[in-house]
């Protein structure tokens, strides 16, 4: 089970890496291109968002790696589950449907870890 979980966080992992350091370093009007979500949020709003998941993925994997505080890894999994339904609740106000499958994996994924770390 340890090492199923591993896969989980490393999977949360680089995907929220790659997101958030995206939505750091790009511009509103570089994102809305490809994502109209962007529109309803300001520019600190999403570079917030992206520190938030950053934040998340050092405590998905340096607590329990290093074995410091190894509590705050499924805190940062639950931080995810919560970030997924904000994010959940914005696809669903713009009806943005086909966004709604990836949100919904990566919620069920960082449930998945929040449990299991829990349980552990």
């Amino acid at each position: 089970m340890n090492t199923i979980l591993w896969i989980a966080q490393g999977m949360l992992a680089a995907m929220f890496l790659m997101v958030g350091m995206m939505k750091i370093r790009k511009s509103k009007e570089e994102m809305s291109k490809k994502m109209g979500w962007v529109e309803d949020f300001s520019q600190r709003q999403i570079n917030m968002i992206g520190m938030v998941e950053i934040l998340a993925v050092t405590g998905l994997i340096l607590p329990m790696a290093l074995n410091v505080v190894p509590i705050l890894t499924p805190i940062a999994a639950i931080g995810l589950v919560v970030v997924m339904l904000g994010a959940m609740a914005t696809h669903i106000k713009r009806k943005e449907n086909k966004m709604l499958m990836m949100n919904m994996m990566l919620l069920v994924l960082a449930g998945f870890v929040a449990y299991g770390r829990l349980a552990l």
